[in-house]
């Protein structure tokens, strides 16, 4: 069994920072991918971003510049560095990992919130 552990969502003002991260555990195969996606009220899940096993980085558009990812492949940990803080950015910020085996499984987070407020 996989679980995802999220942790450092929260109140934050315009142009602040935010850290998130995500650790995984359980029986993880060496090619995954993990990542963050974020949803709002009345909204879909997006993509923010992802990291490779390999180290392939993919962002949204919307936070190039802005977000960056990292990861440690040894503790399969994922962190989101989040600056310049938008209210757009505010969300339910969920831990995702796509784990190769001889089909993809996909694994959740509980998901952690993001509010950007004055």
């Amino acid at each position: 069994q996989v679980e995802l552990v999220e942790s450092g969502g929260g109140l934050v003002q315009p142009g602040g920072s935010l850290r998130l991260s995500c650790a995984a555990s359980g029986i993880i195969s060496r090619n995954n991918r993990m990542g963050w996606y974020r949803q709002a009220p009345g909204t879909q899940r997006e993509l923010v971003a992802q990291i490779s096993s390999g180290g392939t980085v993919l962002y949204a558009d919307f936070v190039k510049g802005r977000f960056t990812i990292s990861r440690e492949n040894g503790q399969n940990t994922v962190w989101l560095e989040m600056n310049s803080l938008k209210s757009e950015d505010t969300a339910v910020y969920y831990c995702n990992l796509e784990d190769d085996r001889l089909a993809t499984v996909e694994y959740w987070g509980q998901g952690t919130q993001v509010t950007v407020s004055p």
